[in-house]
């Protein structure tokens, strides 16, 4: 304890991560099963493995690439935005991953004391990113309380009430934890709003390929936006770490700012990585869509899973998220919920406060086939059942109100939080009215 002190205040106030505080709760629980990390249950293609395992003795393979990405993976991520994105004044820098592209995007744009505007639910890794680099000033704006999407009427006025106007807006769509697309009408103003205020637009296109129902993704571009995009689900390659940043090529020094971020964090994404992706785009989208449409049977097994919470408390769907509001009385027990269905009924999923969003849950339908996915959901009918009539099931869930945790768990950090939305305001910004 005696160094305590001298740990920097940037890591001490950034929120834990709540997949490390789940997946150690998952990892104490014996055949538990998991709906709560944001993967996929597949492999990269079969065709990309055998090419990688061709050339990884290549020397080239153990030495450091160029910052920016290896040339041929990049021109052909170009030929991809262009085809697929229909962006065409972008230009790419290849990450270890997502997560990692929106770090640089931060460290790039933001400086300390910034004000930013995220929405609830949000991405807690990005709410995270923000806090460790000194970005204090994070906005939370609401969604649609019967659709998710962002209040575009509540950020035309943050955008000018706040001074200083916010320097970044963020959106992942189609949304994480929230399970929505954002359709395209309603992106562009989002961008329009941005354009005439000054801010930056990041939007983060992860899950760009996994859209149901005849639906179709779409981006936006210009000089005030920046597309994040990713290899992690789509390829199933969340172990490789691939992702990429579309950065619009006419602003002068983006992209040596992004260099200077770069090469002080990664270098470059792992070599061998990047050979992997490259091979998984010479196979092409129609490989993921094949995968991602088999996810529907998944996903209706969970939302029928979910019924006892009633009709409209379940939203979402895209992506690979569902969405989902606990009976009032849990409002600030969420991640007690979170605990006791683990211990007690074996199904592990993700709690809403660490989105923002307390007495809400995230549960993912994609990391599973389908049978196991119908093993997780009736395990999790059974118990959100329990939760909802705990006057016809034994004393477990009554005895959840207790300030003991349930079996005997140690109390997690999430859950000392309290209030609708974890927000550090030192501006002044129109009241979040909306889901949470």
């Amino acid at each position: 304890m005696g160094s305590f002190p001298r740990l920097s205040l940037r890591a001490l106030e950034t929120d834990t991560p709540v997949m490390v505080e789940i997946q150690r709760l998952y990892r104490g629980i014996k055949d538990a099963i998991s709906l709560a990390q944001g993967v996929v249950y597949w492999q990269p293609p079969q065709k990309a493995l055998e090419m990688v395992e061709k050339c990884i003795r290549n020397p080239t393979i153990s030495r450091y690439g160029a910052d920016e990405g290896i040339p041929e993976l990049r021109e052909a991520l170009i030929q991809k935005l262009h085809r697929e994105n229909k962006l065409y004044k972008s230009s790419i820098m290849v990450t270890a991953g997502a997560n990692q592209a929106f770090v640089n995007l931060v460290l790039a744009l933001c400086d300390a004391g910034d004000s930013v505007v995220m929405f609830a639910p949000y991405y807690f890794n990005a709410y995270m990113s923000f806090q460790m680099t000194g970005v204090t000033n994070i906005l939370v704006g609401p969604g649609n309380p019967a659709t998710l999407y962002p209040d575009a009427d509540w950020l035309e006025r943050a955008l000018k009430e706040t001074k200083p106007t916010p320097k970044v807006v963020t959106v992942v769509n189609p949304g994480n934890p929230s399970g929505t697309y954002i359709p395209e009408s309603l992106l562009k103003r989002i961008s329009d709003l941005c354009k005439g205020s000054g801010s930056w637009l990041i939007v983060d296109n992860t899950y760009e390929y996994f859209m149901y129902d005849g639906r179709k993704h779409s981006c936006v571009e210009g000089n005030h936006i920046v597309n994040i995009f990713s290899f992690s689900k789509a390829y199933g390659m969340m172990g490789w770490r691939v992702g990429y940043i579309a950065y619009p090529t006419e602003v002068e020094g983006f992209g040596a700012a992004l260099l200077k971020v770069q090469d002080n964090i990664p270098i470059c994404a792992t070599i061998l990585s990047q050979h992997l992706a490259l091979y998984a785009l010479e196979v092409g989208p129609g490989w993921v869509h094949e995968r991602v449409q088999d996810l529907v049977k998944n996903r209706e097994l969970l939302k029928e899973a979910l019924s006892p919470l009633g009709k409209d408390a379940v939203k979402g769907g895209e992506a690979i998220y569902l969405w989902a509001k606990l009976p009032e009385k849990y409002h600030d027990d969420d991640f007690k919920v979170i605990y006791w269905l683990a211990q007690r009924h074996k199904v592990v999923i993700i709690p809403g406060s660490a989105c923002g969003c307390p007495g809400h849950v995230r549960i993912s339908f994609g990391g599973l086939p389908e049978a196991e996915t119908a093993a997780a959901a009736e395990r999790l009918r059974k118990g959100l059942e329990e939760l909802v009539h705990p006057f016809s099931a034994d004393s477990s869930v009554r005895e959840m109100g207790k300030e003991a945790w349930p079996c005997g768990l140690e109390r997690p950090p999430h859950a000392r939080a309290q209030g609708p939305v974890k927000c550090i305001r030192k501006g002044r910004a129109p009241q979040a009215r909306g889901p949470c």
